[in-house]
């Protein structure tokens, strides 16, 4: 894929995304773009737009599914029980209606009782994207605020000490990125997620600061890429979890991997 078709691709991407209610009506909009397709073809594409593009636009679909089933050689489509933060497992519904034991409103992961080992690198790839995608969405809301809000006379902007938090917030979500590219096997796939988790919570809280009261509210649009964020950061393994995996990886390697040839 060139350049020019993957731009006409995350166009149509992002107009499905922004037109499609969350959930299985986009499920099937990107059955019909031939998500499956791109997916197995060139998922090194597939992954990072469609994750980015969900976490931008702040829309829903269960096709975290597809890429730790295809990662387990299984047929796509359907679900499977994935590890979560605690070791506890939790399932990503796919169709019918939330009967309110969701950990989210917003997205239908429930707990299961237990599953089974499957391969996660993918999947912690894919989630690190989604992750991204949210982290920037909260950074261009706060950014929107305190360039058009006024203070004591003088924009928001031109305080030094939200000045500092955003330009935070943009570092750790570049930082993120540059892991999530590089990222081709287990234990970078592990870093990478790990990464982008501490990104997101990092713009939770500096835009959360950022907007200050109107960002608490629910008519405000920052609350829901918080939650979304917290949800998805335990999901295949919190932040903390990963990072004090890696630590004992490295433990027992003895050697610290090289994610990046400069």
């Amino acid at each position: 894929m060139d350049a020019a078709e993957r731009a006409l691709l995350e166009e149509a991407l992002r107009k499905t995304m922004t037109t499609s209610a969350p959930g299985t009506e986009l499920d099937a909009a990107l059955t019909g773009l031939g998500w499956a397709q791109i997916l197995t073809e060139e998922p090194d594409t597939a992954t990072p737009l469609v994750f980015r593009l969900l976490g931008e636009t702040g829309a829903q679909a269960p096709v975290l599914n597809d890429v730790v089933l295809r990662s387990a050689c299984r047929p796509l489509g359907g679900t499977l029980p994935l590890p979560y933060a605690g070791g506890t497992w939790v399932e990503w519904a796919r169709g019918g209606s939330q009967d309110g034991s969701a950990l989210d409103p917003g997205l239908p992961i429930r707990r299961v009782a237990t599953g089974d080992a499957v391969p996660l690198a993918a999947g912690r790839r894919a989630l690190g994207w989604w992750l991204l995608g949210t982290g920037r969405a909260m950074l261009a809301l706060a950014r929107e605020h305190v360039l058009d809000r006024q203070q004591f006379g003088r924009p928001l902007a031109s305080f030094q000490a939200l000045r500092h938090r955003l330009a935070e917030t943009y570092v750790a979500l570049e930082a993120a990125e540059a892991v999530l590219a590089a990222a081709d096997d287990e234990i970078s796939a592990l870093l990478a997620k790990a990464t982008a988790g501490r990104a997101a919570l990092t713009a939770a809280r500096h835009c959360q600061q950022a907007l200050g009261g109107i960002g608490f509210t629910a008519e405000h649009a920052l609350h829901r890429h918080v939650k979304r964020a917290l949800v998805l950061d335990g999901l295949l393994g919190s932040t903390r979890e990963l990072t004090r995996e890696a630590g004992r990886l490295l433990l027992r390697e003895t050697r610290a991997p090289r994610l990046v040839d400069l």
